[in-house]
């Protein structure tokens, strides 16, 4: 009789550890497959949270198809203790290993409601933005100047909620001197920049903030990406490379960054510049020329004067030999690279071609066509500018 129990036993049990290892199977393949999800949606974590309602949260998003296996898939994991605040995106079809590996991993929040402190070369805005997961495409919710628009109501009731991102937005080519006057002004931040950092000091990027954020370290932030960037373009630059020293690339790189909006044309104007250096002839640059006269602080919103550049200063390229004291702006990584790494062209010459980019030539003979062209366009712009005035504008 006990044989017979104890027989009946073994087998029930080894019916029970087949039907465990099955379910313990089943369970891992339903964490591993695909999920549920036919379009993208944004998990939100707030601070204080845990598994259990972020869990709950993604069944009733349809994000998982089970709750307890992604807890207990999370725990297998040793990720439960592991859960970062932010808000994330979801790709469709993310299987709930992928999930546990987006909300436990950490930096920058890749979805939801965000405020934008654009800093950029001739003003300063903010965007309030949401992301339409759906899409992945942003909606401006709401969009000002400070300091000239009225501070939208939408912009002060989203600023207040817990769980927006902050970021900051620093264009390329602008100046310390703006950099500072601009996050010195934003509301959400605390503490004060002592003094305007060196030119091109800064490295031109998006850097995501927090409420409370001090402005000196979000400052000590930027030199810190700049100083790696340099490092990084001067290690890379061209063995003929007429350039003495990384502060000197950071100047050149601030002139062609000054110079150019088109990436493509950044080796090229590079080109150019060293080709004057190796030939000893002045730069000859009209935003160095402007920088002098503003020191970075503001835009001159003017065409220079002949006099302005006959007056010798710093900066004045026309004047002085050789490259500036000073970067006259922040460069981005493109520009610095394109300083380190200038195209091999015979071009000293340059002038815009009416497109946006440049006519770039060898001789002054081409360069003075090239002149007239522009000069030419010039002339019909601002005829059809003052016709536009005096008919009160067109449809």
């Amino acid at each position: 009789m006990w044989r017979h129990v104890a027989a009946n036993a073994i087998t029930f049990l080894m019916v029970g550890l087949f039907l465990l290892g099955g379910l313990i199977m089943w369970g891992k393949s339903e964490y591993d497959a695909p999920g549920p999800l036919t379009e993208a949606v944004c998990v939100q974590v707030k601070s204080g949270s845990n598994m259990r309602r972020v869990s709950q949260n993604l069944a009733e998003q349809g994000a998982v198809s089970s709750a307890a296996i992604f807890r207990i898939g999370a725990d297998y994991e040793e990720k439960t203790t592991q859960l970062k605040a932010g808000s994330f995106l979801v790709e469709p079809e993310s299987s709930m290993q992928e999930i546990v590996d987006v909300i436990t991993r950490g930096g920058a929040s890749t979805c939801g409601t965000e405020i934008v402190y654009r800093i950029g070369v001739n003003r300063v805005s903010v965007q309030v933005r949401e992301l339409d997961p759906s899409t992945n495409r942003f909606a401006t919710l709401a969009q000002f100047t400070p300091g000239t628009d009225e501070v939208p109501v939408e912009y002060a009731q989203t600023r207040d909620q817990g769980d927006v991102r902050f970021r900051v937005a620093m264009a390329e080519g602008v100046t310390s001197w703006q950099v500072v006057n601009a996050i010195s002004s934003m509301d959400i931040m605390e503490g004060t920049v002592a003094e305007t950092p060196p030119e091109g000091s800064l490295a031109p990027d998006s850097y995501e903030v927090r409420r409370g954020d001090d402005r000196g370290a979000l400052i000590s932030r930027m030199q810190s990406a700049q100083e790696t960037i340099l490092a990084a373009a001067w290690e890379s630059r061209a063995e003929d490379l007429p350039i003495e020293s990384p502060e000197d690339l950071l100047i050149l790189a601030s002139i062609i960054e000054k110079e150019t909006g088109v990436s493509d044309e950044r080796r090229q104007v590079s080109s150019v510049f060293v080709n004057r250096i190796n030939q000893g002839m002045r730069l000859q640059t009209d935003p160095t020329v402007i920088y002098g006269i503003t020191r970075g602080e503001g835009v001159l919103g003017r065409g220079l004067r002949r006099s302005e550049l006959r007056r010798e200063t710093p900066w004045n390229t026309y004047v002085i030999p050789g490259l500036p004291p000073t970067p006259i702006a922040n460069p981005g990584r493109a520009s610095l690279m394109a300083a380190a790494q200038p195209d091999e062209t015979p071009y000293i010459f340059f002038v815009a071609d009416g497109t946006g980019g440049h006519a770039f030539a060898v001789t002054l003979e081409e360069h003075n066509r090239n002149v007239a062209v522009w000069r030419q366009i010039e002339a019909e712009r601002g005829a059809a500018a003052a016709g536009n005035a005096s008919t009160g504008g067109s449809d």
